[in-house]
């Protein structure tokens, strides 16, 4: 599975477009702090995707992917923060765009995870 054909994948790179564009407008005392957070996360989700997909195995792909959803839990925790401290007004956008590489990822943990029980049925299930 070639990370760069996953709708999460794509979904989480133009994301990273819109928290770079909105962390820019942050107090330049932010860099190093909230600012650097923040789009260490949001590259993180697209990262995790990517190196889970390159490895050996289904269940190296999911404790990636679930890494990626880590981060977008952080991502919507963080921005939530900036909102509180005035660096941005409206995050529900963000919000919905992070729910929908949320549930995405879901999606997609959930799809290896049933085409691998497909693969090996339990042999304590009458046929």
């Amino acid at each position: 599975m070639n990370h760069k054909d996953l709708e999460v994948w794509k979904l989480a790179m133009e994301f990273i477009t819109d928290i770079y564009s909105i962390t820019k407008k942050f107090p330049k005392e932010e860099f190093y702090g909230l600012t650097n957070q923040i789009r260490r996360c949001a590259i993180s989700i697209p990262s995790n995707i990517a190196e889970g997909s390159a490895r050996q195995s289904d269940k190296e792909l999911i404790q990636f992917l679930y890494i990626a959803l880590g981060s977008v839990s952080e991502l919507e925790t963080q921005l939530i923060i900036a909102r509180n401290l005035n660096y941005i007004n409206e995050i529900e956008n963000y919000i919905k765009q992070l729910i929908s590489i949320r549930s995405l990822t879901l999606g997609l943990i959930k799809y290896i995870k049933n085409k691998n029980k497909s693969l090996h049925p339990s042999p304590f299930t009458l046929h």
